[in-house]
């Protein structure tokens, strides 16, 4: 399986449907959202499963401890392949959501949100957090180590430190552009070779695959320029 994880950030799931029965699920996994999954609920995993992929719930649950606990282990009594929460909602919050879903007959990856990558530094100080998105993302990283999750949602740009100062925790990089790509939204991105060369686990890329004429041979394209990138 490639590291690529298709973001299926559609409003209905007769589109997100639509779309994955274009994607070939050996070669990507497949995000969904919280407009999709507020629209059409635990059926559109259901039914993305059924096509033969694996799922990551993307969430990012961020409340007390015991809701956000409940909330994981519905999402693990789904089946889903990933889920995250919020690294900011804090230490008691995050070993409430590892024990929820540690008890599954199929534990999910459950990784923790760090800084998002829509956020730069001017950002974050207006929210009242004077440290720098590298910084910021450190620290909230660190504390999902310490309480036993399975990986953090980064910037592809702080990926190379996190592996050489947490190599246990996974990487997953939303923010990748393949070359020639419109940034969107997003502030600190980086093409999917750079990333995975940065120290990246999994990439998720959603307008530039679910936008094109031709998405299947968008992914094909990305699978193959990462392999060669992996070969160099």
């Amino acid at each position: 399986m490639t590291p690529l994880i298709v973001a299926l950030d559609f409003p209905d799931a007769p589109s997100a449907l639509a779309l994955a029965d274009r994607l070939d699920p050996q070669q990507c996994r497949v995000k969904v959202g919280k407009e999709l999954f507020t629209r059409a609920g635990p059926a559109v995993v259901e039914n993305l499963q059924a096509r033969g992929f694996q799922v990551f719930l993307d969430l990012k649950f961020h409340d007390i401890p015991a809701t956000v606990a409940g909330a994981c282990r519905a999402a693990a009594e789904l089946g889903v392949w990933m889920l995250n929460v919020h690294a900011s909602g804090g230490r008691a919050m995050l070993e409430a959501a590892r024990e929820a879903v540690s008890v599954s007959a199929a534990p999910p990856l459950l990784i923790a949100v760090t800084v998002l990558t829509s956020l730069d530094a001017a950002d974050l100080e207006e929210i009242g957090c004077h440290s720098k998105p590298a910084e910021q993302v450190r620290r909230l990283a660190a504390l999902t180590a310490e309480t036993g999750l399975a990986g953090v949602v980064c910037s592809a740009q702080e990926a190379g430190q996190l592996r050489q100062e947490l190599p246990a925790l996974l990487r997953v990089t939303p923010g990748i552009r393949p070359a020639g790509f419109a940034r969107d939204d997003q502030r600190r991105v980086l093409t999917p070779a750079a990333a995975l060369a940065q120290g990246a686990d999994y990439l998720v890329i959603g307008r530039p695959i679910t936008a094109a004429t031709d998405p299947g041979a968008v992914v094909a394209s990305i699978v193959a320029d990462m392999a060669a990138a992996s070969v160099r």
